[in-house]
């Protein structure tokens, strides 16, 4: 029988490709800021997984990746809110992520922040970013076993981090970084919140909010 499955209300992961490598002076930023003292985050689980202290990369280096990163915001923006009045969506924080072999980044999602986001710098085979169904819990309320996974019916599922990959997602959904038990070296991040400058609601509804 013919029969159509249709997603309803999905949660949108946007990830795009850049075409350039990292030239030089890109790396060397980014070592510098490996290099940099780096502290444990408020996610990260002991000395294998650390960010960089400097919260405000994209403010004063790596220029040319926040210019590629804010050219696919406005896609995501457009495609999947259409909004009607024109917003500036921005980076408000933006930091660099090292976790070492077998180290982790516990499940958390980003407070503060519309879009956030993460460029993949250095990873390996199995690296991965794993995302949580908000609605696990009501789905478990009728719990049966699988043959196997779909989007539709596991609480979990995962995207393959690669390098010079971007990934944005709505801040509000939780995620993780698990670890890769076959990594030799670190995987390096760079990860980014976003708000919003622009009209917002309508004045007629009474829920008009103007943020400059």
């Amino acid at each position: 029988m013919k029969h159509i499955i249709s997603d309803v209300f999905p949660c949108p992961v946007y990830i795009a490709k850049r075409n350039s490598n990292l030239d030089s002076t890109e790396k060397k930023e980014i070592e510098d800021f490996v290099t940099i003292n780096a502290h444990l985050g408020p996610y990260t689980t002991g000395a294998l997984a650390q960010v960089s202290d400097n919260t405000e990369i994209f403010d004063t280096k790596l220029k040319n990746l926040k210019e590629f990163i804010e050219q696919h915001i406005k896609i995501y923006v457009k495609e999947i809110f259409n909004p009607k009045k024109e917003l500036d969506f921005y980076i408000t924080q933006s930091w660099l992520n090292v976790v070492e072999p077998g180290g982790n980044i516990a499940t958390h999602y980003h407070a503060n922040s519309i879009i956030s986001g993460t460029f993949y710098v250095s990873t390996e085979e199995d690296d991965r970013i794993t995302f949580s169904d908000p609605n696990a819990k009501v789905k478990e309320l009728i719990n049966f076993e699988q043959k196997g996974f779909t989007p539709w019916n596991a609480n979990t599922w995962f995207f393959p981090a690669n390098n010079n990959e971007l990934i944005l997602f709505p801040s509000w959904i939780e995620h993780e970084v698990a670890p890769n038990e076959n990594a030799t070296t670190d995987r390096i991040s760079i990860s980014f919140n976003t708000f919003v400058r622009g009209t917002l609601g309508m004045q007629d509804d009474l829920n008009e909010l103007i943020l400059k």
